[in-house]
């Protein structure tokens, strides 16, 4: 007997079978990908401006002028190398094994905010029963050293600390020479302005001066916003109660501990999917009980009627 002559004369039998694989299909596939990998560290956008491209602001920003137009890629401004004092911004990424994560993320945040800093976010969360923080705070940027060595202090140990700086002083400089610049232009615009008598030149000449107005008010929110990121350092704390759950490269490329937990892990996981499918398999038996029941009883009528 061929296949196709073999699923004519069984569709219910052939519709549970394709059912069966592919419950089948998708419980290996969920239990050969089970993730081994800690949590890895993402990148985001907050405030204003890209941090990557041009200004990155999570602090209030005085201008709502879209700045986009105006900046210009780093690569691209002229080095400054007679400035004496360097405007830095600087970022910092801190992984800390602590014993209580909701109590030292509450010292993080009082020594933040006594120290005249801010809150950019704060988030708690309890991954596989094991408790985690994710805070980005501003600090003063001289005090940065000193909250440093207090956040350490709180710590079990400090899995990892990434310390950055990103010099804008040539960025802050050419934007000081088109500001310049444009105060130049508009202030010729204005002069020739006074003069003008025709009601189109007064028009044309009135619209250049608010665009160029528009560029001046662009530009000063930029100067701004490198000034206030340079005068506030942003860290971002990662905290756990487990090395495993804080984003970090192991030191040791052979650890036992860590691959038995990992292997907990990963039979914890296989085991909660085997679960859901088996509750999806339960919701399901609505349709296929009775199916079944009625392929069962079509068997043996036929069964009793060939006897017959």
């Amino acid at each position: 007997m061929s296949p196709i002559v073999w699923i004519k004369n069984n569709k219910i039998l052939s519709l549970l079978l394709v059912i069966a694989v592919f419950f089948v299909l998708s419980f290996t596939r969920s239990f050969l990908g089970v993730s081994l990998s800690r949590p890895s560290i993402s990148s985001s956008k907050l405030g204003g401006f890209n941090y990557e491209t041009d200004v990155y602001s999570d602090a209030p920003v005085e201008m709502g002028v879209s700045r986009s137009n105006f900046a210009l890629p780093v690569s691209e401004y002229t080095p400054q190398a007679d400035v004496e004092n360097r405007l830095v911004i600087q970022e910092s990424n801190l992984s800390l094994l602590v014993e209580d994560v909701v109590e030292v993320r509450n010292k993080i945040l009082d020594y933040t905010k006594t120290n005249g800093g801010y809150m950019v976010s704060s988030n708690v969360s309890n991954p596989q029963d094991t408790p985690t923080a994710t805070l980005k705070i501003r600090v003063p940027a001289e005090k940065l050293d000193s909250a440093l060595d207090f956040f350490h202090s709180l710590s079990v140990k400090v899995v990892s600390e990434n310390l950055t700086g990103r010099d804008v002083t040539d960025q802050y400089v050419d934007i000081d020479a088109r500001l310049k610049t444009l105060q130049n232009t508009k202030e010729r615009f204005e002069s020739i302005l006074s003069q003008a008598v025709e009601i189109d030149d007064i028009t044309n000449l009135t619209q250049r001066i608010l665009s160029v107005q528009n560029q001046i008010d662009s530009l000063k929110g930029q100067q701004n916003s490198l000034e206030k990121n340079a005068q506030l350092a942003k860290l971002t704390i990662y905290l756990s109660t487990d090395e495993l759950a804080l984003p970090y490269a192991p030191s040791e490329t052979f650890r036992p501990n860590v691959i038995f937990k990992l292997a907990i892990r990963s039979l914890v996981g296989s085991l909660r999917s085997l679960a859901t499918y088996a509750i999806w398999i339960g919701v399901y038996s609505v349709v296929w009980v009775p199916a079944l029941g009625i392929l069962l009883a079509v068997k043996m009528w036929r069964k009793r009627k060939i006897l017959q």
